[in-house]
């Protein structure tokens, strides 16, 4: 038997799960979980970087000095486009920002004065939102930052918590294809897009595919560490249950949904830029055609401001308001919502805004927010359809949102779609079973995805469509311009 830890840090929380591996069965058991809160310091977003890495150095001490486990490798993944930077002496010399941080706001227009936006794309085949890697670096640059005038080496966040643990300052495919300077073509740094922004290319590293072994700990018990998938949805992508064919596709859920089809090389042109979908790496060299969407993060920021008020619920408790709520009130554009705070009130806003009543209970609130992602995935779904150029027959959810029951049930009945749901730790298991392939436990993605199907319950959800759903989806085209 082989045991691996894989490190999850999410927007919210992160942890450590142990996996064995033992006759193409995984079984995975938490072993440690700590919150991920940012922090603000004078109006700016932080995250409590230094927490982070002393919770995955506990949690590597519950495994192998507490437990006495020998471990045969470690791997992390994180949320994407944030980083760290190095200066001359290979210290972090910036505390990395969190990327809902306000410095980036109206950076793309500033941007796009220098290298206009179909540029970028072409360049690039990345999703524009403000939050990514290339605004935040843009916005330092024009703030005269200190610290990229001194920065030596750019880490994103999994590569730089791998470099502390071996020494080693790579940066790994997937969490690279994040940034919106790399280059899903050639499989490199867009250092050309980079020259022309008079952004410093010098100080971005080796490319590494997932699966790669960096090198063993500095410090005891000196496990090897995988540059595993390092972006979290890769990671998620990676354990999609799926068998065979090209007829799915997949939403990995949970704060951020991100909803794509996994293909052999990038779809970069006029209607790929025009419907706003990112082109990035997934495991095997394979590409993550996708949209990021808002996610369950509304309901957590609504669940989060009604907390402060002292009604607290639980998230089966909000779907169990949903679910007995009128159906239809409202409808919301998720991606509308990008800042935190003061959700509910947002939302109300927005409602208004557009002409329609908004939500009054919890239960309307957490309603309008699940049947609007309903929608969105839809528009998204047919997008990929056009995109991919085939017929989606089936929508595999995994991730923590796979276990809300009413969100699957709506996403089947508003797509027509059969819904498989599970695993809800696909992230964490793929992160596991990609340190394996490096290991050469597993040959490629196919033997990964046969682990999952026999290791982990599904749940198929039936599509009951209705006129309703249809009548509600006209309305959200007509919400966001479509129509």
């Amino acid at each position: 038997m082989s045991r691996y830890l894989g490190f999850d840090l999410g927007a919210e929380s992160g942890r450590a799960l142990l996996g064995s591996l033992s006759g193409g069965k995984l079984v995975v058991e938490e072993v440690h979980r700590f919150p991920n809160t940012p922090v603000r310091v004078l109006g700016t977003l932080y995250w409590d970087t230094l927490r982070l890495w002393h919770e995955i150095q506990h949690g590597i001490g519950v495994a192998a000095r507490e437990r006495k486990l020998g471990l045969d490798g470690i791997g992390i993944d994180t949320w994407g486009v944030d980083y760290g930077l190095l200066g001359a002496d290979g210290m972090l010399i910036d505390n990395p920002r969190h990327y809902r941080d306000s410095r980036t706001n109206g950076m793309m227009e500033k941007l796009f004065e220098t290298v206009p936006r179909d540029q970028v794309f072409g360049y690039t085949g990345i999703q524009f939102m403000q939050l990514n890697t290339l605004y935040q670096l843009y916005a330092q640059k024009l703030a005269g930052s200190p610290a990229l005038g001194a920065a030596r080496r750019l880490l994103n966040m999994p590569d730089l918590f791998n470099y502390w643990l071996t020494g080693v300052a790579k940066s790994e495919a997937t969490i690279a294809s994040t940034t919106q300077f790399f280059d899903p073509r050639e499989m490199n740094w867009s250092m050309e897009m980079l020259k022309r922004l008079d952004l410093p290319g010098e100080i971005l590293g080796e490319i590494v595919p997932p699966a790669t072994l960096l090198g063993k700990m500095l410090e005891p018990p000196y496990t090897p560490v995988y540059a595993t998938a390092g972006h979290d949805t890769a990671a998620a992508v990676a354990a999609v249950p799926a068998e065979g064919g090209d007829n799915w596709c997949y939403v990995s859920s949970g704060t951020w949904s991100l909803m794509g089809l996994e293909l052999d090389a990038p779809v970069i042109n006029a209607e790929s830029l025009a419907l706003n979908f990112t082109n990035e790496v997934g495991a095997a060299g394979k590409i993550r055609l996708l949209k990021n969407i808002a996610g369950l993060w509304l309901l957590q920021e609504c669940r989060r401001a009604w907390m402060e008020e002292g009604a607290e619920s639980s998230y089966e408790q909000l779907a169990g308001m949903a679910a007995a709520a009128k159906p239809f009130t409202a409808t919301i554009d998720p991606d509308a919502f990008l800042e935190p705070g003061e959700m509910p009130r947002k939302i109300a806003d927005h409602c208004r805004q557009t002409g329609q009543e908004p939500p009054q209970t919890h239960g309307e609130f957490a309603r309008t927010i699940l049947e609007s992602l309903a929608l969105r995935y839809r528009y998204v779904m047919e997008s990929l359809e056009t995109l991919g150029k085939r017929k989606i027959e089936a929508i595999h959810i995994v991730g923590g949102g796979s276990r809300n029951a009413l969100l699957n049930q709506f996403v089947a009945d508003c797509t027509g779609h059969r819904v498989v749901a599970g695993p809800s730790e696909a992230t964490a298991i793929g992160n596991i079973l990609v340190q394996a392939m490096g290991a050469g436990e597993l040959a490629n993605l196919d033997e990964v995805r046969a682990v999952v199907r026999s290791s982990f319950p599904l749940t198929t959800v039936e599509p009951h469509p209705s006129g309703d759903w249809d009548r509600a989806y006209q309305r959200y085209r007509k919400l966001v311009g479509l129509g």
